[in-house]
């Protein structure tokens, strides 16, 4: 109730009216005792009623009457049910863009990229292109933008390249894990190993040997297994069983 607000008197006694709406809106869901009447604005007030549904414990059901200037009738203006204090809420919303960690994108789910991330920043297409270019000079410097990899609307910022690089280290294929402490040799050496190009490729690369948990992932130059493709096996003697029957002898010197 606001202080300046005084209760309206047809308005406060209009219980049954306002418990009638209650009812109305409410269905399956009930509405419990009378909690109380107060003073919104001139002539308008509103009726609080307990929700008895377990569903919502500490919610109120709050129906709104009004009286017009001069009138008698009192009129319902609004049902609503609203959480009081200490009622059950979901929690606060949080955008998806927010909600969404590293691993959570599975098939089918879309996320876009936004225009302020700054992991990306604009990358070189034909539209920085001189105007005045030879058509001739023109394709040459489009062929070799198209080789580089640099024909893109983005491409990665410095910040998405050291975050990436971070991560990468850390991860499993990084060089501190039991697998490249057992390792016979490095993957910088492998012949397994496809080098990243640009910037990251002095540090990772893609590992090609399908026998590795490695296979089809960025490795650090630094990381290693046990199927280096310079591992050799290592070869032993074999113990041959006696013979079933001994047939050398030594002869007898003839003088």
């Amino acid at each position: 109730m606001r202080a300046s607000e005084t209760l309206d008197r047809a308005c406060a006694e209009a219980v049954e009216l306002a418990h009638t709406a209650a009812v109305n809106r409410a269905g399956a869901m009930g509405v419990g005792e009378h909690l109380g009447v107060v003073a919104d604005d001139t002539r308008v007030a509103t009726h609080l009623f307990a929700c008895p549904h377990p569903g919502y414990p500490g919610w109120t059901w709050q129906v709104t009457v009004v009286r017009a200037s001069r009138a008698r009738v009192v009129t319902v203006n609004e049902v609503t049910l609203m959480p009081g204090d200490g009622a059950l809420q979901a929690p606060a919303w949080v955008p998806w863009s927010e909600r969404i960690g590293p691993g959570d994108l599975a098939p089918g789910v879309i996320m876009p990229t936004p225009d302020n991330d700054p992991r990306v920043e604009p990358g070189f297409t034909a539209a920085d292109m001189p105007p005045d270019m030879e058509p001739a000079e023109w394709a040459a410097t489009r062929a070799l933008v198209a080789e580089l990899g640099l024909g893109r609307e983005r491409v990665l910022s410095p910040l998405g390249r050291d975050q990436a690089a971070e991560r990468w280290i850390a991860g499993d294929g990084g060089p501190d894990n039991p697998m490249t402490a057992q390792a016979t040799g490095v993957c910088e050496t492998c012949a397994y190993f496809v080098a990243l190009s640009g910037a990251l490729g002095r540090v990772f690369g893609a590992c090609a040997n399908e026998y590795t948990p490695s296979d089809g992932r960025v490795v650090s130059r630094d990381h290693g297994c046990g199927a280096h493709s310079d591992t050799t096996e290592v070869s032993r003697g074999e113990q041959l069983p006696m013979p079933a029957w001994d047939t050398l002898g030594v002869d007898k010197a003839i003088f």
